[in-house]
């Protein structure tokens, strides 16, 4: 019997543990999905003769905000990650601390602390950098284009 609540209350904790994990990636791709619906407005204002800096302004405040926040949900991911290993680790040797526990900085329920990153090594990794590079630097290319007189 005691084995079976045992059970229970692990499963749950990896439950909660796996729906925030699967929250942190949903978030992810609507940003991604987002961005790309802005951008989209942000072109077709090309057509109403807006000033191209204005419009490559405001693309790169989208691409960069949009990237901050995709980096800061996969590093939210990592970390709830870390706290599912723990828990796997952990809880069938008998602690019990921190049960239920969703804070992803609690550094005690860490399997391994040396795997966490920074929010800007994640922006910076090589699944991120050709989806919000390329339009941040066509941004700031057309920003610069439009000041450099040509020769």
């Amino acid at each position: 019997m005691m084995t079976s609540n045992l059970n229970v209350i692990i499963h749950k904790e990896i439950d909660l543990i796996q729906s925030c994990i699967n929250r942190m990636a949903n978030n992810s791709f609507f940003v991604k999905g987002g961005m790309i619906t802005l951008l989209s407005a942000l072109v077709i204002l090309l057509t109403y003769n807006i000033e191209v800096q204005i419009i490559a302004g405001l693309t790169s405040v989208v691409v960069f905000c949009c990237w901050y926040l995709d980096g800061f949900f996969l590093k939210t991911e990592k970390l709830y990650r870390l706290k599912y290993e723990w828990v796997i680790v952990e809880r069938p040797k008998g602690n019990f601390e921190n049960l239920y526990d969703l804070n992803p900085y609690n550094k005690a329920m860490w399997k391994n602390s040396k795997n966490t990153e920074s929010i800007v090594r994640v922006m910076f990794t090589k699944t991120l950098i050709p989806f919000y590079a390329l339009p941040l630097a066509i941004a700031v290319a057309s920003i610069i284009w439009a000041y450099v007189p040509l020769i």
